[in-house]
């Protein structure tokens, strides 16, 4: 940390105050043998570059309120006094690599998305305000959206499958898991492959990792099976070969096996699974995953989940903190 000379701190707006107020105390305390006036400097006096989007998602609070979100967010921090704004003005996203022929529609789009983020669209209003989407972007067929939106993001589905391609430039993002369960379902009815089913075995952890006067045998295997859980994989997992899917958790770094690394199925074996890397650093690459014990970082329960099951979901859809 003293030979450092910067730091760069991506996503920061999603994190809390407390660990940016953390790392400030930290390395004032490391640098206050090298250098004396380090105390008196944010950082110690390092150059820190926080990078990050503050109309994106900011510090998760459970059941906090907006003024309790507000709060814990790096700009309320005694730190934010000492930082100099500097805004990027160009959607590299949408308008690097893009066709002559499309950027003007791609400018239009991020400047779109921008008023959005900005609150200005919809005339003054005080949080709330309504807004008028494109017709462009709508989905004009009401009777069943969902379909017509799979028909949209997925053309042609079973004669692009073996394109890796296809699936790195395409999904369909989703509020809430249910909803990315039902349209993952609706998928795997359309590959011709068998279905294999694998279930996880479940279990508590030792009676230490519980609260006083938490009854064992009020929570069945079922209840168990039952628990539907963020960063988890389901109980049942539902397989067929060509389905792409989504890593859960770090596996091997090196190899590009990382948490969001998005993968395609090649054979489904009894006690393991092959598949093929279709983004990241390691495209193109197979390995075979096994199952795995996993434990959530849900805090509101009150026992200790363990979970053995393959590391994956199946990624057609998914939720926006995955996107």
């Amino acid at each position: 940390m003293k030979q450092t000379d910067l730091i760069i701190w991506d996503e920061a707006p999603m994190i809390h105050k407390h660990a940016f107020e953390a790392l400030d105390r930290s390395l004032k305390d490391v640098l206050k043998g090298v250098n004396c006036d380090s105390s008196r400097h944010p950082f110690g006096g390092k150059v820190v570059v926080f990078g990050g989007d503050f109309r994106q998602i900011l510090p998760v609070i459970q059941n906090g309120s907006r003024s309790d979100i507000v709060n814990a967010s790096l700009c309320s921090s005694h730190l934010w006094s000492n930082c100099k704004v500097l805004r990027l003005t160009k959607n590299m996203w949408l308008t690097v690599g893009c066709n002559p022929s499309d950027f003007e529609e791609a400018s239009r789009f991020a400047n779109w998305l921008l008023e959005v983020g900005e609150g200005t669209l919809g005339g003054d209003n005080d949080g709330n305000s309504v807004i008028e989407i494109p017709d462009d972007i709508l989905i004009g067929d009401s009777s069943d959206p969902v379909s017509k939106l799979i028909d949209f993001v997925y053309p042609a589905l079973l004669d692009n499958f073996n394109d890796i391609s296809y699936f790195q430039e395409r999904a369909i993002l989703a509020p809430l898991n249910e909803v990315v369960q039902d349209i993952n379902d609706r998928f795997l009815t359309f590959f011709p492959r068998e279905e294999v089913e694998y279930l996880s075995s479940d279990s508590m952890g030792n009676s230490d990792t519980v609260g006083p006067g938490f009854d064992q045998a009020l929570h069945s295997p079922d209840f168990l099976n039952g628990l539907k859980l963020s960063g988890m994989p389901n109980h049942k997992l539902v397989l067929k070969v060509g389905v792409p899917v989504m890593l859960l958790r770090n596996i091997d770094q090196k190899n590009g096996l990382c948490n969001g690394t998005r993968l395609q199925v090649i054979q489904c074996g009894r006690r393991f699974i092959e598949v093929k890397v279709i983004s990241g650093t390691n495209i193109g690459h197979r390995t075979y995953l096994t199952r795995s014990t996993l434990t959530p970082a849900d805090k509101k329960l009150s026992f200790k989940l363990k979970r053995r099951q393959f590391p994956i979901a199946v990624c057609f859809a998914m939720t926006i903190n995955k996107s």
